[in-house]
C-alpha cells in the first residue's frame, strides 16, 4: 500500500500549473526570536534551521512569521521582509531550502496588538516591550489591549489600514524577488488580521467593523493587494484560527465562508487551520491532533474546490499524519514541536510507514543513517 503522506501534491496557482511538492509533509512556521540585532534580517540561525527541515526531507518548508513591516514584529529579535538588506538573506535561505529538494514558503505577518512584546523564550516575562527598551507602541482593530497583560494598542484609521495593506503587498514582492514559491498569509493566533476578523477584539462601528463582512473586510484587502503582486504561477496561501474557542468570537463556520471567499474572488489554493490566540477565557481542549476536526470541517466545507487543507496541531507520529490523509481530513499536514525535536521526521516516517528505501526523501550524505 503506498502511504499517502509521501505521495506528491501540487498547490494550485492562478496560471492552472501551480507547485509540485515531494510530500504532504510541511513545516509548520515556528518563531525562533533570533535576530540578535533587532534589524529583521535573518541570520545563520535561520539558514541552519529551516535547512535542516529541507535536507530532513519535507516537502515544504515555511518561516517563522515574517513582518512587513517594524512594527509588526512579535518581538524586536523577529525577522522581517520590508527591506533589502532582510530580502538578500531571505534569498540565501531558499536557495539552499531548493538544493535539497523542497519547496520554500514564506508567512507574512503582522503582530498588530501583540506586537514588541518580549521573546518567547525560557526566563523572559510575558509583557510588552517598553519603548524605552527598544520597543514600540503597537496598533490594533479597536484602542485597548489585546490580550491582557500587555499594553494597550491604538486603533488603526483608515489610512493605517491602507498602508497596512500595501506593506503586505510589498513583502510579497520581496518574497516573489527572493525565490519563495509561495505565500502564507498569517490570520491567526490573535495577531493583527486575527484581531480583525474576531468580534472579541473588533468592537469598529466603521466599514472594517460590525458584521462578518466588515470584519473580513481587511483580509480580503490584504489578500487582494498581493494577489496583484504575487505571479500567477505560485500558489498564494493563508492561515487562520479556525476557531476563538470562545462562545460568540470567531468560529469554525465563518472561516469556512471566509476561505471559500477567498478563493472564489482572489484565488487563494492553501489554507492551514490552526486556532486560538486571542485568550478571553478559551478553552482549549489541547492534544494529540486535537486541531484536526477543524480541517476536517474546512475540508468538508470546501469540495468542489481546489483550495489544499492542511491539519496542524501536536501531529506528532508518522500512523497518526497518515491516518488524518487516509480518512480524507485535510490533503496534508504541518509538523511543527516534532520537527523541533527531529528534523529529519519526515525521512524517518516514510521509514517508519514502510516508503521504499529508494523513495524516501533524504541528503545521500545522510545514507549512513540506514532510512
Amino acid at each position: 500500500m503506498t502511504s499517502r503522506l509521501f505521495q506528491p501534491l501540487t498547490l494550485p496557482a492562478a496560471d492552472g500549473v501551480g507547485l509540485r511538492l515531494r510530500n504532504r509533509a510541511f513545516v509548520a512556521p515556528m518563531c525562533q526570536y533570533s535576530v540578535d540585532a533587532e534589524d529583521g534580517v535573518p541570520t545563520d540561525w535561520h539558514l541552519v534551521h529551516l535547512g535542516s527541515f529541507a535536507t530532513g526531507g519535507f516537502g515544504l518548508v515555511v518561516t517563522e512569521a515574517t513582518a512587513v513591516e517594524a512594527r509588526g514584529r512579535i518581538s524586536p529579535r523577529d525577522v522581517g521582509l520590508h527591506d533589502d538588506a532582510q530580502q538578500a538573506a531571505h534569498a540565501r535561505i531558499v536557495e539552499f531550502v531548493h538544493s535539497q529538494g523542497a519547496a520554500a514558503g514564506v508567512q507574512l505577518a503582522h503582530a498588530g496588538g501583540k506586537a514588541s512584546t518580549y521573546p518567547s523564550l525560557p526566563g523572559m516575562p510575558v509583557a510588552t516591550v517598553p519603548v524605552a527598551e527598544r520597543g514600540w507602541s503597537t496598533v490594533s482593530a479597536a484602542d485597548g489591549p489585546v490580550l491582557p497583560p500587555l499594553d494597550p494598542a491604538t486603533a488603526l484609521d483608515e489610512p493605517g489600514i491602507t498602508a497596512v495593506v500595501e506593506a503586505f503587498a510589498d513583502s510579497a514582492r520581496r518574497a516573489d524577488e527572493a525565490g519563495y514559491d509561495v505565500v502564507q498569509i498569517h490570520a491567526a493566533h490573535g495577531y493583527l488580521l486575527h484581531q480583525f476578523l474576531s468580534p472579541l477584539t473588533n468592537t469598529r462601528t466603521d466599514g472594517y467593523g460590525g458584521d462578518e463582512r466588515g470584519r473580513t473586510r481587511l483580509v480580503h484587502e490584504v489578500v487582494a493587494a498581493v494577489r496583484k503582486v504575487w505571479p500567477a504561477h505560485k500558489p498564494l496561501g493563508i492561515r487562520i484560527s479556525g476557531t476563538d474557542w470562545v462562545p460568540g468570537g470567531w468560529d469554525v463556520a465563518a472561516s469556512a465562508r471566509l476561505v471559500r471567499a477567498l478563493a472564489d474572488e482572489h484565488g487563494v489554493s492553501w489554507v492551514d487551520v490552526s486556532s486560538g490566540g486571542l485568550g478571553h477565557g478559551a478553552t482549549i481542549p489541547v492534544g494529540p491532533g486535537y486541531q484536526v476536526p477543524l480541517a476536517a470541517h474546512l475540508t468538508d466545507a470546501l469540495t468542489g474546490t481546489d483550495v489544499v487543507v492542511s491539519a496542524v496541531g501536536l501531529i506528532d507520529h508518522a500512523t497518526q499524519a497518515e491516518t488524518i490523509l487516509a480518512t480524507g481530513q485535510a490533503h496534508a499536514v504541518s509538523v511543527g514541536r516534532a520537527a523541533l525535536r527531529n528534523p529529519h521526521w519526515a525521512t524517518q516516517a516514510a521509514a517508519d510507514l514502510g516508503v521504499p528505501a529508494a523513495d524516501r526523501p533524504y541528503a545521500p550524505q545522510y545514507w549512513r543513517a540506514g532510512w
